[in-house]
């Protein structure tokens, strides 16, 4: 393996664990404040919308040259964010202070894994995305259990009081800022294609959504409605647990748990996978699988029998679709032009992480089940999408799936 394939998961992993520090103490911020649950959902919305407008700016930026050091800006922007969120004490400064954290943080959500399909030949590309997306989610599992553990042990409550959960995004800003300088070092020797002979246009990204292949706008439609399941999965079972009782540390060990499921399948499965040849297929099967786990565990007597036993499956469906869906999307650039297609990927993803979280917060105050009915049905949707897909690319091959 190159050695700046390994120095960009090493990235992806440290990312993981930073910037998943805060999720499992914002649910307690949010109740010690007195916020209502559905904030919850508009907090996490409006940090999506910062994702969706930030992610094609940032992605054309880059491809125009200095990928490092919009990333670094970025992880800057997201930085300032994160601490003004968790300690500016006014609930309108903290959306709009999330608002700020998702436009920072869109910046190394869309270049770096532009960087990372650079670096790789196109036998492993699956392969090198899926170990991106195990480094990332087994980082954060360790993120989540060092957030739970902040919030939950009394020997870190006594050193971080007063300010208890406004210290805890103190100390993720200062990690992510070192990370940033990491990654200005780490990146000053990897090559980076770019088209650095045109002069860079802040709307180029969304300028060239309409010029994209009627299939995969179709396929990134079909990604907006899957993300709003997975995230509304990912962000509610934290507020669902921590309602039932259990603490931020039991959160935070569950999570850790996950991350490990998902790095086991990536390892293992996902190369298997990407042999196989059929991966709109496979992403049509995962929509289904998930949907029945999710719709059969949240009416389980024994939810956390359930959750670490038949939800795994689920989260190895996951980690699977994850770098099926890059791949594909990655196909459609043009050299030099990877940052741009995954900017706009990015914003078709955060369009869900920003209506899930928006219903899911009022699904929720309702009934807490009622949120993850609603991503079974966003699950058989996207799932609806992808057949449309794998059909029009039959067409387009004459009969021949890809």
């Amino acid at each position: 393996m190159k050695k700046s394939i390994i120095i960009i998961l090493s990235f992806y992993f440290l990312q993981g664990i930073i910037h998943n520090i805060g999720h499992p103490v914002t649910p307690s911020l949010v109740i010690e404040m007195g916020i209502p649950y559905y904030m919850f959902g508009v907090f996490f919305a409006t940090m999506s919308f910062g994702l969706m407008l930030g992610g094609p700016i940032w992605g054309t930026l880059g491809d125009h040259g200095h990928k490092r050091r919009y990333i670094v800006v970025g992880l800057l922007v997201y930085s300032f964010g994160q601490y003004m969120f968790g300690n500016v004490g006014n609930v309108y400064w903290m959306v709009f202070f999330r608002f700020v954290s998702g436009f920072g943080v869109a910046a190394s959500a869309a270049l770096l894994i532009s960087i990372l399909i650079c670096e790789s030949d196109k036998d492993n590309r699956i392969k090198y995305i899926g170990w991106s997306v195990a480094a990332f989610t087994i980082g954060g599992s360790f993120g989540y259990l060092i957030g739970g553990k902040l919030g939950d042990l009394d020997y870190f409550t006594n050193i971080l009081e007063p300010n208890l959960y406004g210290n805890i995004f103190l100390i993720q800003a200062i990690l992510n800022t070192i990370l940033a300088i990491y990654m200005y070092f780490g990146l000053s020797n990897i090559k980076q294609v770019n088209n650095g002979d045109k002069k860079p246009s802040l709307i180029q990204g969304f300028k060239d959504i309409p010029k994209l292949n009627p299939t995969l706008i179709i396929f990134l439609i079909s990604l907006s409605f899957i993300s709003i399941g997975m995230i509304n999965v990912s962000k509610y079972i934290d507020i669902y647990l921590i309602d039932l009782g259990y603490t931020t540390g039991e959160l935070g060990v569950f999570v850790m748990y996950t991350g490990f499921v998902s790095l086991l399948t990536s390892i293992i499965i996902v190369p298997f996978v990407a042999k196989i040849k059929k991966d709109m297929t496979i992403m049509i099967y995962i929509q289904v699988i998930s949907s029945i786990i999710i719709f059969y565990v949240f009416r389980s007597n024994e939810l956390m029998l359930v959750l670490y036993s038949i939800f795994m499956l689920y989260v190895i469906m996951k980690a699977v679709y994850g770098p099926l869906e890059q791949s594909y999307i990655s196909s459609h650039a043009s050299e030099g032009k990877y940052g741009t297609i995954m900017g706009v990927r990015q914003s078709f993803f955060a369009i869900g992480l920003i209506i899930g979280p928006l219903i899911g917060g009022f699904l929720y105050d309702f009934k807490p089940t009622y949120v993850f009915d609603f991503s079974v049905l966003m699950f058989v949707l996207g799932g609806i999408l992808l057949l449309l897909v794998n059909g029009r690319i039959k067409k387009e091959n004459n009969g021949q799936s890809v």
